[in-house]
């Protein structure tokens, strides 16, 4: 059996903490499952723990005042949630519901704080992680306002891939939609395309992906440079060593 503080090492971010900072940390943290569909973070409400995924795919939800939902972005084994604790900030702004069930390290608010007062490589490396994923969400952003949904659920569906295990991601018709933006109809019509170029097979809650590199093609400029903005910032980062692809 896995020992669980070595899944610290699990965490892009946290794998990148210098030995002492690491054992630090995981005195205050504990490895807890995250179910899917578990609501983490809620809007407005003061923000209670931070969470670094080992497993599984967090969604960022925006939310307006009337209670319309378009999903943000995605944080998986790259990152850490709710971005707002970096800086301090005592709500979140956006609901986080984690899209597929997975593992991570939950600390205490307070804890941590006090953790990157006395850490400055934690904090720093945290700041370089908020940067990442706001270039990821201002993407999001673009690819919403100039792509196809067939694009957008390329670029979406090679995002998931790039956080799970292998190239099986349990997703339903109605998640997608949600986090597309669009009407569950759209879904299922962009699907029969990827799925007739070849590039996924498309089952009940399940798709494989089956063609990586036709999809990236297929994606043109809708993937890609948050992806290199995230390896730029974090490559070499405090330890020096290479960093998986997200």
């Amino acid at each position: 059996m896995t020992d669980p503080a070595a899944l610290m090492q699990f965490n892009r971010l946290l794998s990148l903490l210098p030995e002492r900072e690491m054992l630090e940390l995981k005195h205050h943290g504990e490895l807890v499952h995250l179910e899917k569909g578990s609501l983490l973070v809620r809007s407005g409400v003061p923000v209670s723990h931070i969470y670094f995924p080992v497993s599984g795919i967090a969604s960022v939800i925006a939310v307006s005042s009337s209670g319309k939902r378009a999903e943000a972005g995605l944080v998986g084994r790259e990152g850490f949630f709710p971005a707002v604790a970096a800086v301090g900030a005592e709500q979140a702004h956006s609901d986080i519901v984690m899209q597929l069930a997975g593992r991570g390290w939950r600390f205490p608010i307070a804890a941590f704080d006090q953790l990157q007062h006395e850490q400055p490589v934690l904090q720093h490396l945290l700041l370089k992680a908020v940067i990442a994923f706001s270039a990821q969400v201002a993407a999001t952003a673009l690819s919403n306002a100039v792509h196809s949904v067939e694009e957008r659920l390329t670029r979406w569906l090679l995002m998931c891939h790039d956080r799970v295990d292998g190239n099986e991601i349990a997703l339903t018709h109605d998640f997608i939609a949600l986090m597309l933006a669009v009407r569950r109809p759209s879904v299922t019509s962009a699907l029969h395309v990827l799925e007739g170029h070849g590039f996924i097979r498309s089952e009940r809650g399940r798709i494989t992906i089956r063609n990586r590199l036709a999809m990236e093609q297929f994606a043109h400029d809708a993937y890609g440079k948050a992806e290199k903005d995230y390896r730029r910032l974090m490559q070499g980062s405090l330890k020096g060593a290479d960093l998986p692809p997200a």
